[in-house]
Formats: structure tokens, C-alpha cells, sequence
């Protein structure tokens, strides 16, 4: 009984004491509030819009053709071709892919097959071992008609 009595007396003195004081009222604890900068809302808009530019224009593929230069097992081969084809042609954008077991170096982003084939026979002066125009989705640039120069 004597335990009844002082929660009681605990329960009825907190009411007393929330309901009769205003300057120690404790805030609601299931809201919060947020005080942010407005121009924090600007940054968060204009960096979404360049994040989406860049996507959108990232991501631009096409069917297209590119030149197979090397297809190989061996790492290291793979590695000098591809340097190979830098020092030669620095305009061409190059692939190293690994599809276990093989390393296959491509390079271009041809739309048009005679286009690849003109390259071929330049590339082929570097690698007489066989270079082939493979059909391949290409990166397309949305400012340019191609992403290569003019091959002739």
C-alpha cells in the first residue's frame, strides 16, 4: 500500500508540476527541427544538374565498329600493344579488356565500317600478326557526328 501511495504521489506531482510551469516545459521529444542554409538547397540543385549532364553524356552507345588489335593471353603483351597504340595513334581511344583467359585490345569508335577498315590497314604496319574490324557498341558523342577524326 505504502508503494501505491508514492507513485501516486509521483505521477499526480509531475502533472502538477508540467501543467503549472511554463518556463521548464521540455519540448516535444518526437519532433525535431532543422535550421538549414538556404543557399545549401542551391548547391544540392546545381550539383545534381551537372551530375546528370555528365551521366547523359557519358552514356551515349551506339552499334558501331571497333578494330580488334590483339587478342592474347599474356599480360604483358597486351600492355605494350596498348602502349604501342598510344604512341602511334593518340587520337584513337583504346580498350583493354580481360575476359579470362584472354586480354583483348581494342581501339576506335567507328560508325561506319570503312572507317574501321582504313585505320585496320594503318594499325596492321604495327601489328602484322592480324588486326580485324569487330562489330562492338561504341561510345557516341552527342556534341560531335564521330569521336575520331577523319581517318583519310
Amino acid at each position: 500500500m505504502r508503494l501505491f501511495i508514492s507513485i501516486l504521489f509521483l505521477s499526480v506531482s509531475f502533472n502538477t508540476f508540467s501543467q503549472d510551469s511554463t518556463l521548464f516545459r521540455v519540448p516535444d521529444s518526437s519532433s525535431v527541427i532543422i535550421h538549414k542554409d538556404p543557399r545549401l538547397e542551391l548547391l544540392i540543385n546545381k550539383q545534381s544538374e551537372i551530375n546528370e549532364k555528365i551521366y547523359r553524356d557519358s552514356r551515349r552507345t551506339a552499334k558501331g565498329f571497333r578494330i580488334l588489335v590483339i587478342n592474347t593471353s599474356k599480360r604483358n603483351d597486351a600492355i605494350e600493344a596498348k602502349s604501342k597504340m598510344y604512341s602511334y595513334f593518340p587520337e584513337l581511344k583504346v580498350y583493354l579488356i580481360y575476359k579470362s583467359p584472354y586480354f583483348r585490345l581494342k581501339a576506335g569508335n567507328f560508325k561506319e565500317r570503312e572507317d574501321a577498315e582504313i585505320y585496320q590497314k594503318k594499325i596492321n604496319k604495327y601489328f602484322p600478326n592480324g588486326v580485324f574490324v569487330v562489330n562492338d557498341i561504341i561510345e557516341v558523342s552527342p556534341d560531335e557526328d564521330s569521336n575520331h577524326p577523319d581517318p583519310r
